[in-house]
């Protein structure tokens, strides 16, 4: 069971890197500009990925950036299956991943707090 753990964890992690290259590379859709992907979670049967990713900009750049890679995430998808050695390959959910964003958010409240003191 650890084994089929690990190859998930191993293939999420490739998933990853072949992905921020293509999506660095390959798009040239000006909705995905700055996107960095901050993981990727596969389900067992490798059926279905969701591709967390940040960006740089404001609140409304985020729409913009979910709508340019849905509208990417087919060619993404075959441009993977010719990188990747699955049976499958997964269809691509993308979520926006607010950790980072909630990160900095607590760090400048910690150092107004600090400052204050």
């Amino acid at each position: 069971m650890s084994r089929d753990f690990s190859r998930t964890v191993r293939v999420a992690d490739q998933i990853q890197r072949e992905l921020a290259l293509l999506i660095q590379n390959e798009i040239m859709d000006p909705r995905v500009g700055m996107v960095t992907l901050t993981g990727v979670e596969v389900t067992r049967d490798y059926a279905y990925a969701k591709v967390f990713y940040t960006t740089l900009g404001g609140d409304g750049n985020i729409q913009l950036v979910e709508e340019g890679l849905k509208h990417a995430a087919g060619f993404l998808r075959s441009q993977l299956a010719g990188k990747i050695r699955l049976r499958v390959v997964p269809q691509l959910q993308f979520v926006y991943d607010e950790s980072v964003e909630r990160g900095m958010k607590l760090s400048r409240l910690i150092d107004e707090a600090v400052g204050k003191v």
